[in-house]
């Protein structure tokens, strides 16, 4: 573990950048490229003449001379990119023995320049990922830190820093990256094609995952943070602090204070992601809240293609079978039942104030709904009487029902998504009549497995779906209480997934 520069070292200039905007910049970026690829083959030293040989080798500069290569080198030294040394060996002619010849190795600042450009060459859009695995590994290490209660072999401390910062860093990076991603103009345009509804689910339960496992092992971490002493944890940085202490190290090495100033500063900021301030909540709860708004913002732009389909149906030959069975009627009262039947009952009267809902399910139907009731006022012109209260009306009763009702709804779904998992194959035409609730929860699973080219799916409460297609393309009837349904004869096969 090395010391942290200086602040002021943040204020210096870095000539080691030159080369990337200099006039000669084809030449330097040539040059520091080669250095660079015989630096990753372990051969550090070179020679101008095998410089030299290895741009002409590659044929991207015309006109290139040996002179022009060994000026390069010198301006490239002077600016801190590379380093020279006497070459000690036997000279082969007159001319090599008078002229000085030098050898030249990349510094380390050339080295990772040239490292971070060849990664940047690499980037084609954010990428990142969201990977709950990377969460379960952080709370292993934790827990193994918790385990050791200050009690380290050597180097284990150190090695255990390095896993849980990697593991924390990859997190946090690939989640930004991957959360930005679908920020972009780019997915902007790719929701609001029609290809984005078979790619709706799968980003959805990708999302879902990851949220679980926010839910899961975020929780788990921020309880170890809070419930292990700190003497445990300062106990850990001890360990940590002696381990560096004892790698050797050619540079300048940190002092003692230094060192625990460093780990101490690193260690609040991991604690800090997940377990927040007494002002702010922790990271964890940005980066689920984050999540779920991608997840709603998915859903919203999948219903938004769905209603510009909708609406770009033609309804001529509706209309047109309506418009025949109006002049097949004999009488003007048929023909008034049959308007308001198509076409709804006029003049109405809408009332604007607070509907008492009794479910917030979007699937129930406004026939399912209970009335309404509105006690109608007289208007009175004049102002209202001053000094008259009104009481306030307690739906204490009504909140108290509507909660029933809507638990006891959940159990019927339960009980029979429950009974359906025991029977684990469910054949079409094998169902005995079914209700709309059960129809409901049916047709949402076929819905799932069609829309994905595996023919599976899972569900939220964690069962595992998978649909056969009949043979031949074989069809039969759903009898249900309020009608009847002709669909494919498909079997769905159901599992219970393992929770881990």
């Amino acid at each position: 573990m090395q010391g942290r520069p200086s602040v002021g070292s943040w204020m210096r200039p870095v000539p080691e950048l030159k080369y990337l905007n200099a006039d000669n910049v084809a030449r330097y970026r040539l040059i520091m490229r080669f250095f660079y690829e015989n630096h990753s083959k372990l051969k550090y030293w070179l020679k101008p003449s095998e410089v030299y040989g290895g741009i002409c080798a590659w044929g991207l500069l015309e006109e290139y001379t040996e002179e022009q290569c060994q000026r390069d080198l010198e301006v490239l030294t002077e600016w801190g990119n590379l380093t020279s040394r006497h070459d000690g060996g036997r000279a082969g002619s007159i001319e090599e023995y008078l002229r000085k010849r030098f050898r030249y190795q990349m510094t380390p600042y050339a080295v990772e320049i040239e490292r971070m450009l060849e990664a940047l060459e690499q980037i084609q859009g954010y990428g990142g990922s969201l990977e709950p695995a990377l969460l379960e590994r952080i709370a292993g290490y934790i827990a193994q830190i918790q385990a050791a209660r200050g009690t380290f072999a050597p180097g284990a401390a150190l090695q255990l820093w390095k896993d849980l910062q990697g593991a924390f860093r990859q997190l946090h990076e690939s989640a930004s990256d991957y959360l930005g991603s679908l920020q972009t103009a780019r997915a902007e345009e790719l929701m609001l094609t029609d290809a984005f509804l078979a790619f709706k689910d799968t980003l959805s339960q990708y999302l879902r995952d990851f949220v679980r496992g926010l839910q899961r092992f975020g929780a788990h971490i921020e309880a170890a943070f809070r419930d292990t002493p700190s003497e445990t944890w300062n106990a850990f940085l001890a360990a940590i602090s002696a381990d560096a202490a004892r790698l050797p190290i050619l540079e300048e090495a940190p002092s003692e204070a230094e060192r625990s100033a460093r780990l101490a500063e690193e260690w609040s900021v991991l604690r800090q992601w997940f377990v927040g301030t007494e002002t702010e909540p922790s990271d964890v709860h940005y980066l689920e809240r984050q999540t779920k708004d991608t997840i709603a913002r998915v859903v919203r732009y999948a219903l938004a293609i769905q209603d510009r389909h909708r609406i770009g149906v033609s309804r001529r030959r509706e209309l047109e079978q309506v418009g025949r069975i109006f002049l097949a009627l004999d009488n003007a009262a048929d023909a008034h039942r049959l308007g308001a039947y198509m076409f709804g009952l006029y003049p109405t009267r809408h009332f604007q104030g607070e509907v008492e809902t009794a479910s917030d399910s979007a699937d129930l139907s406004m026939w399912a709904e209970t009335p309404v009731v509105r006690t109608l006022r007289a208007r009175l012109r004049g102002p209202r009487r001053a000094g008259t209260t009104e009481a306030i009306r307690s739906t204490q009763r009504q909140r108290t029902h509507a909660m029933a009702e809507i638990l006891a709804r959940k159990q019927q779904e339960a009980d029979l998504v429950a009974a359906w998992v025991r029977r684990r194959r469910l054949r079409m035409s094998e169902l005995g009549p079914l209700n709309p609730d059960q129809r409901r929860i049916l047709l949402q699973w076929i819905g799932a497995c069609l829309v994905h080219q595996s023919k599976s799916a899972r569900t939220p409460d964690g069962l595992s779906v998978r649909l056969k297609l009949p043979e031949g393309g074989v069809r039969t009837q759903l009898q249900f209480t309020d009608g009847t349904l002709e669909l494919p004869d498909f079997e769905l096969v159901i599992e219970e997934e393992a929770t881990s």
